[in-house]
């Protein structure tokens, strides 16, 4: 049952690594694996009970007879509903998140980034827009913010080929800015609710390496954009809503939103509480917030004419299943104790966390940089001492690794594959233009973290 499971872990990766030639939504592929594999723990429950957990079993049944119905119930209540409860947490973050950019958006508050960015100038415009994405994406979901982006960026750039070096420029910006923060990215939410990283010190390190990681890049992507752009200004940006928020209006619910965000880590500190409820606080009070400054819309009943753009809208609930059939899928594979023997294998053979870090972006840009990097903390516990303890450096290496190795290739994350659907960007095309500088950038900021850890 074992090899039945570890084939169907193989299968997935297998799928969401060819999901852009087949045309299998990834999301389906890992819900699947999280469902078909506990099912098959379950038909076996007992022998996987008695190898990893025989104690905790054996004073659960408290001297009554083993039965069938005994194991599924001790399965549920003291295995699975633990991977479930892990898995809700970082669900129920990215809701609360991307509900936030939501109720933003609709309300123009992010208007302010395309008065911001208003040029011709192919320097200028690049920056600003990725310097605002990189922002953003610290504080709020990556492939929400990659997706406001590109469709700000699609309604302003003409040119094809610009649009697909912009938007490249953007999926790497979100992709580095949400690494080096616990909050911007589900693998750092992972580690932070874990224990494995403390909020400070885990940004403290990454964000040198995440901001060289964009900035070398993108100073190379520059040199391929012409001196002026091929643009078009609307004379009202784009909202895909029927707002009628006032400039101060628009500036206090930002400010509610982002500002709100920050604090989760102090909230996390002081109560101990998962962050997904300093999360949801927030969402709640721009929430009041929205609807008293909408209170005339409302009235109308002119906010059920609201237009939520259809990208936002579907690929928010494809992260959220992909998160949540992904981290049940390599919690049963867990419970089979592979990862415990593949970790052993690597502390007997490699023994060096750097190229185990090396190899993890390679299959980041081939797989999928999440479910990589989940695979990853899986192989091992947060220990008292050592690289695997709170703060360890083997955490800090898998999430800057797994977030920058998955911009390697554009079928590397769910930001990658929302550029290739909005603007038609090839694999071939971007092997050969955006590779090459997304590893030079990977490897300086690589660099540069070695030298934070080893000599500071």
């Amino acid at each position: 049952m074992t090899l039945i499971i570890v084939i169907l872990l193989i299968a997935a990766y297998l799928l969401i690594a060819t999901g852009h030639l087949t045309g299998v939504n990834k999301a389906a592929i890992a819900m699947f694996l999280g469902t078909a594999g506990w099912v098959v723990y379950v038909c076996y429950g007992t022998d996987f009970v008695m190898q990893q957990h025989p104690s905790e079993y054996l004073e659960y049944l408290a001297g009554s007879q083993p039965t069938s119905d005994a194991v599924k119930f001790f399965i549920y209540d003291h295995i699975f509903l633990t991977y479930v409860g892990r898995a809700a947490a970082i669900v129920m973050f990215l809701l609360a998140t991307m509900s936030i950019i939501e109720l933003l958006n609709n309300n123009g508050c992010f208007d302010f980034i395309t008065e911001w960015i208003r040029t011709r100038n192919s320097k200028r415009l690049l920056w600003t827009i990725t310097l605002a994405t990189f922002i953003i994406s610290a504080n709020l979901d990556n492939l929400t913010t990659t997706t406001m982006m590109l469709v700000i960026m699609h309604n302003i750039v003409q040119s094809g080929r610009q649009r697909m070096l912009v938007g490249s420029a953007i999926v790497l910006a979100a992709t580095c800015g949400g690494c080096f923060t616990v909050i911007g990215d589900p693998t750092g939410l992972i580690l932070w609710g874990d224990g494995a990283v403390t909020a400070t010190h885990f940004s403290a390190y990454l964000a040198l390496p995440a901001i060289l990681a964009w900035v070398i890049p993108t100073v190379l992507i520059n040199y391929q954009l012409p001196e002026r752009l091929d643009c078009e200004w609307s004379t009202s940006p784009y909202r895909g809503d029927d707002t009628r928020l006032n400039r101060w209006q628009r500036f206090v619910m930002l400010i509610v939103g982002i500002g709100g965000l920050w604090f989760i880590p102090t909230f996390h500190n002081i109560t101990k509480l998962a962050p997904f409820l300093g999360a949801l606080c927030v969402l709640s009070v721009l929430w009041v917030v929205n609807e008293a400054f909408n209170r005339r819309l409302m009235n109308a009943d002119q906010m059920a004419q609201r237009r939520i753009p259809r990208a936002l809208q579907y690929g928010a609930i494809q992260q959220m299943l992909f998160v949540m059939g992904i981290m049940m899928g390599l919690g049963v594979v867990a419970e089979t104790g592979v990862f415990s023997d593949i970790a052993a294998w690597f502390d007997h053979h490699i023994h060096n966390i750097w190229l185990t870090g090396i190899v993890s972006a390679v299959l980041s840009s081939l797989i999928d940089s999440f479910t990589v990097a989940v695979s990853n903390i899986m192989l091992y516990q947060v220990a008292e001492v050592g690289d695997m303890a709170t703060n360890g450096i083997y955490w800090e290496i898998i999430a800057y690794c797994t977030a920058v190795g998955g911009a390697l290739l554009c079928v590397g994350s769910t930001s990658g594959l929302a550029l290739m659907k909005m603007e038609h960007v090839r694999l071939w095309w971007y092997l050969k233009n955006l590779t090459p500088k997304v590893c030079i950038g990977f490897l300086v900021g690589l660099v540069v973290l070695w030298m934070e850890i080893n000599l500071i």
